[in-house]
């Protein structure tokens, strides 16, 4: 568990099934993560979700995010765990609208950028947004991401951002970089 100033990082489980089924048969947001809108049952998908939270996830570490009085909002993860290359990929998704543009998805990564430097020895932790997501590229440039390149992808165009652990180290320590 990682607590932060507003957010808590736990273990996925079982009982954040609901919420996630909601958040993936959302049209807004599946279109906001670039992925279908889910079309699977409940049932069927509270047996695969059983499953894969059990499931071991060799490529990195889901979380979900709560709020500090225990409410469940959003999940986030690393993934694509690469120690040789010294880097990951960050994914994150507030599903619950009450909680956007108010400072929680930038605790969320702020939290867990910490936590991955903390607990790793990797140089680079990267993402991908999509390009016209105004909100998500305000939260990552606020943690210290900044944009390396763009790319296309099954007809979505994403920015493609990157913070380094010197970076990090620096922001942490209160240095101001020079641009």
């Amino acid at each position: 568990m990682i607590i932060y100033n507003k957010v808590i990082l736990r273990e996925k489980r079982p009982d954040d099934a609901w919420d996630d089924y909601a958040w993936e048969t959302d049209p807004e947001l599946s279109r906001l993560d670039a992925a279908p809108v889910l079309s699977i049952p409940y049932p069927q998908y509270l047996e695969d979700y059983t499953n894969e939270i059990y499931s071991y996830f060799k490529s990195g570490e889901r979380f979900a995010i709560d709020t500090l009085d225990g409410r469940h909002i959003g999940n986030c993860s690393y993934y694509n765990f690469d120690e040789f290359r010294g880097n990951t990929e960050l994914g994150i998704m507030i599903g619950d609208r009450d909680y956007w543009s108010s400072g929680y998805g930038t605790e969320a990564v702020t939290a867990l950028v910490n936590y991955i430097f903390n607990q790793t020895k990797l140089k680079r932790i990267y993402l991908k947004t999509l390009d016209w997501n105004s909100r998500a590229k305000k939260c990552f440039t606020k943690c210290g991401f900044r944009q390396y390149g763009e790319v296309s992808r099954d007809g979505y165009n994403f920015l493609l951002m990157e913070i380094h652990r010197d970076r990090w180290e620096k922001q942490k320590s209160g240095k101001r970089e020079t641009l």
